[in-house]
C-alpha cells in the first residue's frame, strides 16, 4: 500500500521538505522517546522498579496500576513473537523439508506478530515527559576508548581487514514475493567483539542465471525487516533482475541487545559505538561480498542509504587494499556525506540525541569526537572507476548534509548521469526513490556494461 501511494501522484506531494520536518520532529517528540520507555520494559522483565531503573525516570512512579498493565501486555506480545520466531527459524533454517504455502504464512505471522511486539511502545506514551533520555548512557571514557582504538597508521587500518578464514553461511528456505523470492543467510559475525549471528535478508530474481548483487545498508534504527508496509523501493530490484543482500547492522533487528531498542547501542556507547560498529561492518560486508561472488559470477555493488551508505563507501575505499574478489564492482549511494563525524556531531539528528552534554561531562568535546571519528574517514578513492558509482542526495538533507555530499561528488570526478540532486530532505530522498527510478535504471545500465567473473 505504502509503495503504491509513492508511487502515485500522492507521492510528488509527500516526497518533499515539509515531511522531513515532520518525520524529525516525529522522532525528537513520538519515537525516540517511546522506544526508549520500550527498551526499558525489555530490560524490566515486568518488573516496576527495575523499569524505573532501566528507563531512567526522573520521578517516581505514581500510577503503578496503569504501568503494571502496560508491562503485562508487553510480555504477553513478546512471548508471542518470541514463539513464532522459534518457529520460524525451526521451519526456515531447520532439516525438515517445509512447504511454500507454510512458509509464506508463517513469515506473514512473524511480521504480524513483531508488528504487535514493536506497537506496544503506546503503552507506555503517558511517561515520556519523565523521561530523563532518549539514549541510555553508556558512554566510554576518552582514556577507555583510546585503550581500545588509539592506535594509528596500519595498526588502526588492520582494525577494517577482512577476515582470513570466512565463516560457514547458512541459507535458509525462501518465499515467493511479487518481485522475485525472498529467503535470508546467517553467519557468525567475524567481528570478535560482537560475538553475535549477522543476519541479511535476500531479494533474489526468479529465472535470472548468474545476477547482478548489490549489498545495501540500512540507516541508523531502521529495521526493514520488522516493520510492515514499510516503502521500500529497494525491494522492488528483483524486477530488473538484480539480486539484493540485506543486511542487519549491528544492534539492529535480530541483534538488538535487551534492555536497548534498535539502533540505540550505536548512540549509547558513542563514540565508542561508531568505531565497534563501523569495523565490524568491513568484516561482515566482507563476508557477504565472498558468499555472492561464490553463488553468482554477475557483478556486485556495495550500496545503502545514511548510514548504510556511510559504510559502504567507507569500505568501498578501504577495499583498494583487500583481495580482488572481495572488491566491489559498483558503488549505489544514497543521502551520504563526506565525513561520518558531521553526522554524529552536526547535523538535526545529533541535536534530537542530545549527546553533547553527557560527553562533555566525560571529558569529549566536540573538537575531540570530530578528531577522533575523522579516523574512520579512510584516505582516497573508491576501488571502482567513478563511472561506476551513484551518488543519490537531497539537497535540503541536514543530517547528511548536501554541500558535503556534493563535494564527494566533485572529488570523486562522478559523471553527471551517476549524480541525482533532488529537492528533498534526508527522509524524503527514500521516498521520491519509490516514484523516480531512475537511479535504479543507472544501476542496471552500470551492472549491464560489467563483465561477469570469467567472461572478461
Amino acid at each position: 500500500m505504502a509503495q503504491r501511494i509513492m508511487a502515485s501522484m500522492v507521492g510528488e506531494l509527500l516526497a518533499r521538505p515539509w515531511l522531513d520536518w515532520l518525520i524529525l520532529q516525529t522522532l525528537k517528540r513520538l519515537f525516540f522517546p517511546f522506544s526508549r520507555l520500550w527498551a526499558a520494559a525489555r530490560a524490566a522483565n515486568g518488573e516496576i522498579e527495575a523499569f524505573a531503573e532501566a528507563a531512567p525516570l526522573t520521578r517516581p512512579i505514581r500510577t503503578r496500576g496503569r504501568l503494571r498493565r502496560a508491562l503485562r501486555i508487553f510480555e504477553r506480545e513478546r512471548a508471542n513473537i518470541n514463539s513464532v520466531e522459534f518457529f520460524w527459524h525451526e521451519n526456515f533454517f531447520g532439516p525438515t523439508e517445509v512447504s511454500d504455502r507454510h512458509l509464506a504464512a508463517l513469515e506473514e505471522a512473524r511480521l504480524h506478530a513483531r508488528s504487535r511486539f514493536n506497537a506496544t511502545r503506546r503503552y507506555f506514551t503517558y511517561l515520556r515527559l519523565w523521561l530523563a533520555t532518549t539514549v541510555y548512557p553508556a558512554f566510554a571514557t576518552p582514556q577507555e576508548f583510546e585503550a581500545t582504538y588509539g592506535v594509528t597508521g596500519a595498526e588502526f587500518e588492520r582494525l577494517f581487514e577482512p577476515p582470513v578464514a570466512m565463516p560457514a553461511v547458512q541459507v535458509s528456505r525462501g518465499v515467493p514475493t511479487p518481485s522475485g523470492r525472498d529467503y535470508w543467510i546467517r553467519f557468525a559475525s567475524p567481528a570478535e567483539h560482537l560475538g553475535d549471528d549477522v543476519y541479511a535478508r535476500v531479494h533474489e530474481p526468479v529465472g535470472v542465471e548468474n545476477p547482478p548483487t548489490l549489498i545495501f545498508g540500512h540507516g541508523i534504527c531502521v529495521e526493514f525487516d520488522h516493520w510492515r508496509n514499510l516503502v521500500d523501493p529497494i525491494a522492488m530490484l528483483p524486477r530488473r533482475g538484480i539480486r539484493v543482500i540485506r543486511p542487519e547492522g549491528p544492534w539492529h533487528g535480530r541483534r538488538v541487545p535487551e534492555g536497548y531498542y534498535g539502533g540505540e547501542m550505536f548512540l549509547s556507547r558513542a563514540p565508542m559505538g561508531e568505531f565497534d560498529y563501523f569495523t565490524a561492518q568491513h568484516k561482515e560486508w566482507a563476508v557477504l561480498m565472498d558468499w555472492a561472488r561464490r553463488t553468482s559470477t554477475g557483478p556486485v555493488a556495495f550500496g545503502g542509504s545514511s548510514l548504510g551508505a556511510q559504510a559502504a563507501q567507507m569500505a568501498a575505499i578501504r577495499a583498494q587494499t583487500w583481495p580482488k574478489a572481495l572488491q566491489p564492482d559498483a558503488l549505489f549511494l544514497m543521502t551520504h556525506c563526506e565525513h561520518v563525524g558531521d553526522v554524529a556531531t552536526d547535523s538535526d539528528l545529533s541535536d534530537i540525541w542530545g549527546l553533547h552534554e553527557p560527553l562533555a561531562k566525560l571529558g569529549w568535546n566536540k573538537d575531540m569526537q570530530k578528531d577522533w571519528l575523522s579516523k574512520l574517514d579512510p584516505m582516497g578513492l573508491p576501488v571502482m572507476p567513478p563511472e561506476r558509482i551513484i551518488s543519490i542526495l537531497g539537497r535540503k538533507d541536514r543530517v547528511t548534509h548536501f554541500a558535503s555530499g556534493q563535494r564527494l561528488q566533485d572529488k570523486w570526478n562522478l559523471p553527471m548521469e551517476n549524480r541525482f540532486i533532488w529537492p528533498c530532505g534526508h527522509f524524503t530522498v527514500p521516498l521520491r526513490l519509490g516514484r523516480d527510478a531512475r537511479p535504479l535504471d543507472r544501476l542496471r545500465a552500470i551492472f549491464d556494461d560489467i563483465p561477469h567473473r570469467g567472461a572478461e
